[in-house]
């Protein structure tokens, strides 16, 4: 076992452990960060030709905790030599394949990043943390840390009633890689209420076959149970919630309540950009011009049971208004129904030191910790507790420079507790 020490292990290297791995850089502290893929890829199967990330671009990796820091989207932009022209285009909105190529320039300056290893063991021995991680040959390392950074991302989900369909229905992660055999099918539906479930359908809507000729599906289909196609929120006040001071009135609510605003403020952060919507339908309006458009876009409408036969799927939908079912014929399902966090499995040897709510789920600090001596934390795992800014790329920087603070014992960078002009509780806390 190695008796090296590092400051800081960070475990998974999504674009937040990757921040972290950026703002900790010129720091001195000792830190490494593992993840089992060989590389950086962030959402592979959703680069579609000309979709934009949801957040402007002082969201990257480090400009909202170090506007001066070298790993800047900007800094990239003048490195490669894509400043003027981004300047030029005046949108605040980088392509979502623009976002992947500077996170991974970003990655290729680090020395402080291991690839191809999958950690499959974290044991605390005294004051360290030890992990083993194994590489594609087999061999294990071991690596020890006073402080662990949990960074292992989300994992694609299928709701219960699509999960029998095996490679009949296709994953939004896998939407690209997947493509040519959604449109070999001929006739698709995408079942999902979000931006990813939008784009996938304003995409495959190009390769519809018109009267005049175009492309080769004969028929394309939307079903989402949202009530109907919501925009996500822009406005300013509302933005005002992806704040630290909202993040501290939602953290000291009660867990009922909390999880309850959780189902209620989805549509915030996971409804679809209104351009977008405008787009779809400035689309179908184009296309109906000379022919009925081959599409049904179903609201409100649940998929509660799914089958295959030698005719393609067979989906059985309900109408939540209605209270009344139907089937809905198909060849090929695109699900587009997001994401969620799970416990890493190499968490079992100290599951029982980890601080759990009344439901079982890790109990997040409002500084991101998740046991007693503080120095195992969490990214993008504390929606339940930290609300909405919990997936929002533009807190990463600073949740990570709070993480920072944590492990050094001072603010490398200033962390900012009051930015909203609005107040969430009560001036006086309630008192009567």
């Amino acid at each position: 076992m190695s008796a090296h020490v590092h400051d800081v292990l960070g475990v998974g290297i999504g674009p937040f452990n990757l921040g972290l791995a950026c703002l900790a850089d010129p720091l001195d502290l000792d830190a490494v960060f593992v993840d089992q893929a060989p590389e950086f890829r962030w959402h592979p199967g959703m680069m579609i030709d000309g979709a934009t990330i949801q957040v402007p671009f002082l969201a990257d990796l480090v400009t909202m905790a170090d506007p001066t820091s070298p790993y800047s989207f900007l800094a990239y932009l003048k490195d490669v030599g894509r400043l003027y022209p981004f300047y030029i285009r005046e949108s605040f909105y980088p392509l979502r394949a623009e976002y992947d190529a500077y996170c991974r320039w970003a990655a290729a300056r680090l020395g402080s990043l291991r690839w191809g290893r999958q950690v499959v063991s974290l044991e605390r021995d005294a004051d360290t943390w030890v992990a083993r991680a194994e590489l594609a040959d087999g061999t294990v390392e071991t690596y020890r840390a006073r402080h662990v950074v949990l960074g292992t991302g989300t994992s694609p989900v299928l709701p219960p009633a699509l999960r029998d369909l095996g490679d009949s229905a296709v994953h939004s992660a896998q939407y690209l890689a997947r493509r040519t055999v959604l449109l070999a099918a001929g006739h698709v539906t995408v079942v999902g209420s979000g931006q990813s479930a939008a784009e996938i359908y304003r995409d495959l809507l190009g390769e519809l076959r018109t009267p005049h000729g175009g492309g080769p599906l004969d028929r394309l289909d939307w079903v989402t149970r949202s009530p109907r196609f919501f925009p996500m929120e822009y406005t300013k006040l509302t933005l005002e919630m992806t704040s630290p001071e909202y993040t501290d009135h939602f953290h000291a609510l009660p867990l009922e309540l909390r999880d309850r605003l959780g189902r209620e403020q989805r549509g915030l952060y996971k409804g679809i950009s209104g351009d977008l919507v405008d787009d779809i339908y400035d689309t179908l309006y184009r296309l109906s011009l000379e022919h009925r458009v081959p599409t049904t876009l179903l609201t409100d409408t649940e998929v509660v049971a799914a089958s295959t036969d030698v005719d393609g799927i067979e989906l059985r939908l309900h109408h939540a208004q209605l209270d009344r079912g139907t089937t809905h014929r198909t060849r090929a399902v695109v699900v587009a129904t997001g994401y969620a966090a799970a416990e890493p499995a190499f968490l079992g040897p100290v599951r029982d030191l980890l601080d759990r709510d009344a439901r079982g789920r890790l109990a997040v600090t409002r500084d991101y910790t998740v046991e007693p001596s503080r120095t195992l934390h969490v990214q993008n795992a504390e929606e339940h507790t930290h609300g909405l800014t919990a997936p929002d790329l533009g807190m990463g920087a600073w949740r990570n420079a709070v993480i920072l603070s944590t492990i050094l014992g001072h603010e490398p960078y200033p962390v900012e507790r009051r930015i909203a002009f609005q107040q969430f509780g009560l001036p006086d806390g309630g008192a009567r």
